[in-house]
């Protein structure tokens, strides 16, 4: 049985979870989150350098048998990236925000990228956008709120639709963008919500799919290809801090590298 283990900050990356559960059958998973430094999008770029490279020396001290690491969160993906692929030979896929095919599909050529700080304002970012979006306007916009949101809405089934409506009412979108790019993974998990606060004609764009994708052309002949695997025995979750009112079974690890 092949295995992939995802991590990100918090629970995010849950919504490339379960791109990856519904693209693949006979695949074993393992989630980290490292929430004792939630949100990612806060963080400077070392601190989340080291935290990726004690996830890759976690990882080989106490899991057997990763076939592919996922790192479902933008900001260590456009941050840390190459610096993981240095320190492992299993193949990694990163997350970074989807802004060529929302370019690529606008009919009004005004589209907005909605993420953390940190993914908004960063180089590789920035380079993404000029390298993709020739032709197109773009917003860069940003929120820790969402994130907060989003999480809460995951461990408690309650989402604040105010606050959800006043953070976007705050982002002031302008009303010819016809597509608002999730640059975050935790926003997919409430993005039916977020739709609800936009203008009818905005479509919403994230990067899931495609790294569902990427991972069955990655394992190949590892894996089937096909039914939705059955969900409740099939991840082990992982935190480097408590979860309150966990609804998964969690195991405390540590991701220190020294």
């Amino acid at each position: 049985m092949s295995h992939i283990l995802v991590f990100d900050s918090g629970i995010g990356g849950t919504s490339v979870l379960s791109h990856l559960k519904a693209c693949l059958q006979g695949v074993s998973f393992s989630y980290v989150m490292d929430n004792a430094f939630l949100p990612y999008g806060l963080q400077p770029q070392e601190l989340i350098k080291s935290r990726v490279k004690g996830l890759i020396r976690w990882q080989q001290q106490y899991l057997d048998n990763v076939d592919l690491i996922v790192i479902a969160c933008n900001t260590a993906s456009t941050y840390a990236l190459e610096e993981a692929r240095k320190h492992t030979q299993i193949p990694i896929i990163g997350v970074v925000p989807a802004v060529k095919p929302a370019a690529s599909s606008s009919k009004t050529k005004h589209i907005a990228l909605l993420a953390t700080p940190a993914t908004s304002n960063n180089a590789y970012t920035h380079k993404l956008i000029m390298d993709f979006t020739s032709g197109c306007k773009v917003e860069t916009l940003h929120s820790t709120e969402l994130v907060r949101i989003a999480e809460h809405f995951y461990w408690h089934n309650e989402l604040d639709k105010e606050a959800l409506c006043a953070e976007i009412a705050r982002l002031n979108i302008p009303a010819t963008v016809d597509r608002l790019v999730l640059g975050c993974t935790h926003f997919p998990l409430i993005a039916h919500d977020i739709k609800n606060c936009l203008q009818k004609h905005v479509e919403l764009v994230d990067s899931g799919k495609a790294i569902a994708n990427r991972a069955v052309s990655l394992l190949g002949s590892q894996i089937v290809v096909g039914e939705k695997v059955p969900s409740a025995s099939e991840v082990c979750f992982y935190a480097t801090a408590p979860v309150m009112d966990s609804k998964e079974v969690i195991s405390i690890i540590n991701l220190n590298k020294d």
